[in-house]
């Protein structure tokens, strides 16, 4: 469906985020006199009904009752598509779509490649779009790492690196390369189960001419094995890490410790940016010099620097255990305490329990909602945890267990709604308690068409 399909439809927006914001643009840049409708909360309605006054503001949730008085719901990411309102409004007729399907209707053309994965795909496109650049190419970057494709809507470049969450995949395409990073348990409770965050996932692969994904990642090789055109990388006879360097087949290439973002699996997210550039046709080898200039997302093992005798590092967007255990293995070797928890979605934290009591770092401190979950099960297998109910608590107590010269690591493989609105919240006012200005901490860099 593309925007103008969408003239003389009674036409619903759900979201007044920034996806909403964005659809709500681009609709009205094409079709200025179409009436919208748009869902917000109660807190947003006003700010809503000044940004486009022409709106129809409804500060509610809306039902399936409410939903099937439209032809098209144009609802936001972060809306599951499994809500039963969604669900019984598709059921009455209503069709629904998004900003990124749109974009990708009136987009046809476009060269894309296509980053998702439950870790690793902002720092993959970022990189991907860095590298690509150093080639004097006109990139852009857009998607779930920050800026809406609708905001893109007329810009023009050479390629399109996007970010694509596991609630965009299935909104997309078709794609030059769809590459997958990483597939491990999250954002359960928008898609109701870890089968279909799974099958949500993969619905790039679907939608993908061809597909790169992670050699080191047996489930995700089993799932994708059918893809007719599946490359892969993170083994030897391809782009891959060994011996502290990052090694295309046999040639070593680039010092790891050369990466300005810090561990084994940023590497390897280089190696997927570098495969997917070669794959694509560019010279990928000429490329690689200029993995040295790329600048570590924010809140993403980003180092704030040293203050009252610690090193701190803000991880805030570790959101699974499995991505606090990567954060933990790039500083293997240094004294570090770790501040793990928020709030409860209810993923496991086996795996976790059982890499800390085989090699637990210098302390660990549990807060926040699922805190003492955690803190249960690491006692409950032997393994020593301090335990408080906030952030700040934890950051206190991380100070009084840390040796001097330590580093104390705020990785809490859980999301942050218990105590902030999102993790770059968490991560500036971890910076703040830390002693640092958390208002320098600022968005990512190359964002647009560039």
């Amino acid at each position: 469906m593309r925007i103008a399909d969408l003239d003389g439809k009674r036409v619903a927006i759900w979201g007044f985020g920034r996806e909403g914001r964005a659809a709500i643009t681009a609709i009205h840049s094409r079709l200025p006199q179409l009436p919208l409708t748009l869902f917000c909360s109660g807190a947003e309605a006003a700010a809503a009904s000044s940004f486009d006054a022409s709106l129809v503001v409804r500060g509610q949730e809306p039902d399936a009752i409410a939903l099937s008085s439209f032809d098209v719901v144009v609802k936001s990411p972060g809306i599951s598509a499994y809500k039963p309102a969604l669900v019984g409004a598709q059921e009455a007729g209503v069709r629904v779509t998004s900003g990124t399907a749109l974009w990708f209707a009136e987009r046809p053309d476009a060269r894309v490649i296509a980053i998702t994965g439950t870790k690793g795909k902002s720092t993959t496109t970022a990189l991907l779009a860095h590298l690509a650049r150093s080639l004097g190419v006109r990139t852009a970057l857009a998607g779930n790492i920050g800026m809406p494709l609708l905001e893109l809507l007329d810009a023009s470049a050479e390629l399109w690196t996007i970010e694509l969450s596991s609630f965009q995949t299935g909104e997309a395409g078709p794609i030059d390369m769809g590459v997958i990073t990483s597939l491990y348990e999250e954002h359960l409770d928008w898609h109701g189960s870890r089968e279909r965050y799974v099958a949500d996932k993969l619905k790039l692969a679907d939608a993908s001419r061809t597909l790169l994904v992670n050699a080191q990642q047996p489930v995700l090789l089993e799932r994708t094995s059918g893809h007719p055109h599946r490359l892969l990388f993170g083994q030897s006879d391809g782009w891959h890490v060994a011996g502290g360097a990052i090694r295309r087949e046999t040639q070593s290439l680039f010092d790891v410790a050369g990466l300005r973002a810090p561990g084994e699996h940023n590497a390897l997210n280089a190696c997927a940016a570098l495969a997917a550039l070669e794959a694509m046709g560019f010279d990928a080898l000429a490329a690689v010099p200029a993995l040295a200039g790329f600048r570590p997302l924010p809140h993403r093992l980003q180092p704030l620097g040293e203050h009252d005798g610690f090193a701190w590092i803000n991880d805030s967007i570790a959101t699974t255990p499995q991505a606090t255990l990567a954060a933990l293995g790039s500083l293997a070797g240094k004294q570090v305490t770790v501040i793990v928890g928020g709030h409860d979605r209810g993923l496991d934290w086996h795996d976790f329990v059982a890499a800390m009591k085989a090699h637990a770092p210098h302390a660990i401190v549990a807060q926040g909602a699922n805190g003492p979950r955690i803190a249960k099960a690491l006692r409950d297998a032997g393994v020593v945890v301090e335990e408080t109910d906030t952030l700040a608590a934890a950051v206190q107590r991380a100070r009084a267990t840390t040796p001097a010269g330590g580093t104390i690591l705020l990785s809490p493989g859980a999301p942050s709604f218990d105590q902030f609105h999102d993790y770059a919240e968490r991560g500036r006012r971890f910076a703040e308690l830390a002693g640092f200005d958390g208002h320098e901490i600022t968005g990512i860099d190359g964002m647009g068409a560039h």
